[in-house]
Formats: structure tokens, C-alpha cells, sequence
């Protein structure tokens, strides 16, 4: 199961401690025998590039951004400007870390928060029925105030539509609401002010109990929704015919994560308690099996994201751990062995110290990354911004209160936000552009984490 029983103020007072077992050796030996094409992809990315060396005269690993801009100004390689690779190599060395600054606070738990596809909203849901949705650019006041209807236990999910003009919210029952937050009511009450539409994911004819939502995700034309549910399940809802067109009995447990693997679509990613991940290719479902399972976790699957490409992803899993999958290395089937941690409840008490030391005998993974703790919720996990960082880091939060950043190349943890949230970070979510990070916690919090001066400045190569 997806969430915690108890109540804010019987919350544990004792967190996971600060050095749970990831040894960054340990990960940087892994990746130092990695050769992957994807990591080759991520260094190219990250620059900077071979005219930018050319053109400043070094061939030195370490350039100063001073001496970045000034080739810029004097247009020393001809193009006036950064190439993408360039400006990534430049932006990517800014990480969030300062800070942070108080966006919010709430008095229930923060279950979701991200901000919308070009980084002028922000979208926050508590368990206290509230979703608020800032407005960026406008000194993060609240835009839209949105009232959950027929809430169960908790928001468990949110999506922003790629067109901004409507939001979908989740919890624990089979009706996932749709509202139009485009208009200009900055008060949202379901059937007072706001149509909240129910889009009924029980009408089906093979349901025949109750359940719950755990993920939501909109297409990347916003005309579908894909879920995942405590029914074992990924439904797709179809918007524009508003009706429910699939059902697969996907997993073997509750299916606590669902993503699109690209802009197309076909492709669909599910991660579950069953501790596997499974990709679905819509254009052959006849048989209802997966495309390819990806074995690697020893407990369940709290979340998935995907890089973009149609080929890789990472989730994060109750093993304490976020593994990175190449889809091109899944089987049709999940390899067996046997379970020795399946006696271990991720809701009631640490990770047993003898647990982190074991490696799955058929882990197809291509990188893990250790450092975080993940408990008592499904704490989320993410790439890094394609734009300013070419998706060269991995960040989540953690149940021991921070926010970490890993290296997907090194795999070595290069930042660890903490010591302002007193509670869990379930969700976080980086700025698609600027060095910017908020991280969403149990206690209530929404903050704000920047990177507002040059520190540590390299400046060898000025002189």
C-alpha cells in the first residue's frame, strides 16, 4: 500500500539515519565499468562543446563562467550566442542548493507539487483536500485555491494539462476529477464555483470492487489520461470521448506508478509493489502482456519518470534505492528467485541494515543510486531539466526531511538539501529552466531552493 496510517502529530519523531548504507564508492565503481550509450549521451549533452574549447583557447575540463560569457560577448565562435550544449554546461553547474525561502504552509501534509511544462505555475496538493496552484512570475501568489471533492485520505496525484487550462486530482477511490483551471475564479468549490467533473474508472466490466488511485498522468497532447490503481491496473481514459478505453490487469499488486514513455504515447511504464516495472506498447495489447519486464527492485515500485526518450527510465523503489533501466535490456518475462525480505512493511519501520547490502541476482538495471530513504509514502524521483542541465542529475526526496541530487554519470550524490523540513519530502520538482528547485513536505511546507550567487567559482584559467 501506498500511504501511512497515522496522523500528523503521531508522526515518527525518529528518521532514518543520515548515512543509511549508499556508499558513493561503492555506486561510482558500479558506473566506472557502465557503457551504456545513454551515459555517453548525458556527457555530450552536458558539454561543453568542441568549438566552445576551440574557440577560448583550452582544452582543461574546468571552465570559469566568466570566461564562458566573455567568449560569448566578443562571439569568439561565430554564432553569437550558446549552443544548447553550451548554455547546458554553463547552467548545469548551478545547483538549487540555496536557501531555502517559504512558499507556503499548510496544516496537513503535502502529498504532490510540480510545476507546469514552462515553469509559470505551480502546482501543490495536501491531504487536507487543498490543491493550490501559484502563479511564478507573479511573486508565487496563489492563482487558483482548488476544494477537492469526495477526497479520500489524501490528493494522491495531480496533473497539470500540456495547455495549462485544466487540472486532474486523484485519492483513493476510482473517480479521478477534472478542473478547468483556466478561468479567472481564484476560489475553486466543486459544484459551487467549479464544475469538478467525475471521470468514473469503475465502469469497466471487468471491475468488481472499489479502489483507489495512486498516479495520474496526462498525454502529451492532454486528449488521454493514464492511471494506476490498488487494483493491480493501468487504465487509459480517453478525454475526448470521455469514456474509460482500457483495462489491463497489469501487475500482480497495487500499480503505484504510471508514465508515458514519449511524446507518441505507445508506450506506457508501470511500476509496482510486485517490485517489478513493465512497459506496455498500445499498439499490441491483444494478448494483454506486457511488451517487457524489468527486474531489479527487492521491494515495490513508489514512482516512475521517464527520460523522454522511449527507451529510458528511473524509479524509485522501497529498496531504498533509485535504479536506471535501458528498456532495450528487458525480457519477456520476470526471472524468480527467492524473496528473503518479503517479511519487511516500509510502513512501520526502517529498512533492516542486512537488507541494504543485497543485489538482486537477475538486476537488469543499467545504474542504481543509494543515499535516500523512502518510507512510509511513495516518495517521488526525477531527471533533472533537459533544458538547463541536460538531464545530467537525478534528485528525490527522501523520508529522513532533505532532497537528494545524484550525478547520472558518477552516480555520486553532489547535493543534499536538508535541515528546513521536519517531516518527510514526498514530491519535489526542479524548474524547467532556471536553477530552482521546491520541495513539498510532510509538515506542511512548501519551499523554495535557489542558486542566486556564483560560489566556488572556478577561475583558474582567467589569468
Amino acid at each position: 500500500m501506498g500511504y501511512g496510517m497515522s496522523r500528523m502529530e503521531e508522526e515518527y519523531s525518529e528518521h532514518e539515519d543520515q548515512n543509511n548504507g549508499g556508499s558513493n564508492s561503492q555506486v561510482n565503481n558500479e558506473f566506472l565499468n557502465t557503457h551504456n550509450d545513454i551515459f555517453h549521451m548525458t556527457q555530450i549533452r552536458s558539454g561543453p562543446s568542441e568549438s566552445l574549447r576551440k574557440s577560448i583557447g583550452t582544452s582543461k575540463d574546468v571552465i570559469s563562467t566568466t570566461r564562458l560569457l566573455s567568449g560569448r560577448e566578443i562571439n569568439s565562435s561565430g554564432n553569437g550566442k550558446f549552443s544548447s550544449v553550451d548554455r547546458v554546461f554553463l547552467l548545469g553547474r548551478y545547483l538549487p542548493v540555496d536557501g531555502p525561502e517559504i512558499v507556503d504552509r499548510m496544516d496537513s501534509r503535502a502529498y504532490v507539487s510540480q510545476f507546469s511544462a514552462d515553469g509559470s505555475l505551480f502546482v501543490a496538493g495536501f491531504q487536507g483536500s487543498h490543491i493550490r496552484i501559484y502563479d511564478v512570475d507573479k511573486g508565487w501568489k496563489v492563482h487558483r485555491d482548488i476544494h477537492a471533492r469526495s477526497l479520500r485520505w489524501t490528493i494522491s496525484d495531480a496533473s497539470l494539462s500540456p495547455d495549462q487550462q485544466f487540472l486532474v486530482y486523484s485519492s483513493l477511490a476510482p473517480i479521478i476529477h477534472i478542473v478547468n483551471v483556466g478561468t479567472a475564479a481564484k476560489q475553486s468549490y466543486a459544484n459551487i464555483t467549479d464544475i469538478h467533473d467525475g471521470l468514473d474508472f469503475s465502469q469497466h466490466e471487468d471491475v468488481r470492487y472499489t479502489f483507489g488511485i495512486f498516479s495520474v498522468k496526462f498525454s502529451s497532447d492532454g486528449r488521454e489520461l493514464v492511471a494506476g490503481s490498488n487494483d493491480d491496473s493501468i487504465y487509459v481514459y480517453d478525454l475526448v470521448a470521455n469514456k474509460l478505453t482500457l483495462r489491463l490487469p497489469a501487475h500482480h499488486s497495487d500499480v503505484n506508478t504510471v508514465a508515458f514513455a514519449d511524446e507518441t504515447g505507445h508506450l506506457i511504464y508501470s511500476g509496482s509493489d510486485d517490485n517489478l516495472c513493465k512497459v506496455w506498447d498500445r499498439r499490441c495489447l491483444s494478448t494483454e502482456e506486457p511488451a517487457g519486464v524489468l527486474t531489479g527492485h527487492l521491494h515495490g515500485i513508489t514512482h516512475i519518470d521517464s527520460r523522454g526518450d522511449g527507451r529510458c527510465f528511473i524509479s524509485n523503489g522501497k529498496d531504498q534505492a533509485i535504479k536506471m533501466w535501458d528498456i532495450r535490456k528487458m525480457t519477456s518475462n520476470a526471472d524468480s528467485y527467492e524473496d528473503r525480505t518479503s517479511n519487511w512493511d516500509y510502513r512501520y519501520s526502517r529498512y533492516p541494515q542486512q537488507y541494504k547490502q543485497l543485489k538482486h541476482p537477475h538486476d537488469q538495471s543499467i545504474a542504481t543510486y543509494r543515499g535516500h530513504s523512502v518510507l512510509r509514502t511513495l516518495i517521488r524521483c526525477y531527471f533533472s531539466p533537459a533544458y538547463s542541465t541536460g538531464q545530467k542529475y537525478i534528485y528525490t526526496g527522501s523520508y529522513d526531511s532533505s532532497v537528494c541530487i545524484y550525478d547520472v554519470v558518477s552516480g555520486s550524490q553532489v547535493a543534499k538539501l536538508k535541515g528546513y523540513h521536519q517531516l518527510a519530502i514526498r514530491d519535489c520538482s526542479w524548474h524547467p529552466f532556471v536553477p530552482m528547485l521546491v520541495s513539498s513536505s510532510w509538515d506542511g511546507r512548501v519551499a523554495k531552493w535557489s542558486r542566486s550567487s556564483c560560489q566556488q567559482e572556478e577561475t583558474t584559467d582567467l589569468d
